[in-house]
């Protein structure tokens, strides 16, 4: 793969590669857009397959948060990192500090966070080499697990896609299969339970299976069969590339709504395959947007409820795009992507200053590192 060539084509300010001889760390850090402001995104810990697939992974996870920001109105851009190898061998508290160096190093460009395999307590390490981190517990003043807020954001997405294709929200016996239980696909499972949803669920984690069939009711499937069940909403919330060639022609669902992060394996193919069976898609970047909004707030002093009611918004913006779709005749995510680079194009046309001016403004950072 030719980086430059790539990143060019998906318009990458910045692509670094990070390695640490004593604890073997491995990383990416790729900086996609920092017109609204300095980049945030979350560092996933993966054991990829090669480094190819590790770039490809974080220059196209990092694209999509610059449309996350901008569609949830946030001053901030879009970026991403990746940390290559087996967390379960891997993790120490040296690594992760070492890796806190390498985000300092960029001066606020960019500012990490959780994904995939990282917890407060990854964070709390890479917090003590850099002020560029968000998602440190409450007990470190930060707004901890954004799980539960991006649930919500899903949560109220699927309403949207109701209201868009039903004309009301009721969820009563509506039936969801939800792929991956993990933090926010569990999350997800209670409100949809409590408002009266039929669940079937799917992961890897016996024993959260397990605990969801008898709190909820839920009917387990398995990991290959949860995207052909006869439902009316399925919800990815695992990893991405879920939907593609062998699984869109199965899927009975006549909505797509879900956590999980490029869902489309191929954008443009798998687009028009939904679209040619008429299947409702929520872009992936617009209703997880819950666990950026939520993190964004840390910024500026956490307030949860803020954080929750901001995370509801996205309520709004799918159905905006939805309309959009609909009147223009163009894929949902045709609609979402150029709704947020229109908020980016005319950001630059304008020539503001960034909203936030996070690396500008030191406020926010804490005495512990006020001297770097």
């Amino acid at each position: 793969m030719v980086i430059s060539e790539v990143a060019k084509k998906w318009g990458h300010e910045q692509v670094v590669f990070c390695y640490d001889a004593e604890t073997g760390l491995q990383a990416i850090i790729a900086i996609h857009d920092t017109t609204l402001g300095p980049a945030l995104g979350g560092c996933r810990f993966w054991n990829y397959a090669s480094e190819d697939e590790a770039i490809f992974d974080v220059l196209r996870l990092s694209r999509g948060m610059t449309y996350k920001s901008a569609v949830a109105g946030l001053s901030l851009g879009g970026g991403k990192s990746v940390i290559m190898g087996d967390p379960k061998k891997l993790k120490s508290p040296l690594l992760f500090q070492r890796f806190g160096r390498f985000v300092q190093s960029l001066n606020g460009r960019y500012i990490t966070a959780e994904d995939v395999n990282m917890g407060e307590e990854d964070i709390g390490h890479i917090s003590k080499e850099t002020a560029y981190v968000t998602g440190k517990s409450m007990q470190e003043g930060g707004s901890g697990n954004p799980s539960p807020v991006t649930a919500y954001g899903v949560f109220q997405g699927i309403k949207a896609c109701l209201q868009f294709k039903n004309e009301n929200t009721n969820l009563k016996g509506i039936s969801v299969a939800v792929q991956g239980i993990g933090s926010v696909g569990a999350n997800l499972c209670e409100m949809l339970h409590e408002h009266g949803a039929k669940l079937y669920i799917s992961d890897i984690n016996q024993a959260a299976l397990e605990k969801l069939q008898k709190s909820f009711g839920a009917k387990v499937v398995a990991l290959d069969e949860i995207h052909k069940q006869e439902v009316d909403i399925y919800a990815p919330c695992a990893l991405g590339a879920i939907l593609n060639d062998d699984t869109i022609p199965e899927i009975k669902a006549s909505i797509i709504a879900g956590a999980a992060n490029n869902q489309l394996l191929d954008e443009k193919k798998h687009m028009q395959m939904l679209d040619e069976r008429q299947i409702i898609y929520a872009p992936d970047y617009v209703i997880n947007a819950g666990g950026i909004i939520n993190v964004s707030h840390e910024l500026k002093g956490f307030d949860e409820a803020a954080a929750k009611a901001d995370a509801g918004k996205i309520y709004d913006s799918l159905l905006k795009i939805f309309k959009e779709s609909k009147n223009k005749k163009i894929s949902t995510l045709e609609a979402s992507g150029a709704y947020a680079e229109s908020i980016i194009s005319e950001h630059k046309k304008r020539g503001d200053k960034k909203l936030l001016n996070t690396y500008d403004n030191q406020d926010w950072i804490s005495p512990a590192h006020s001297n770097r």
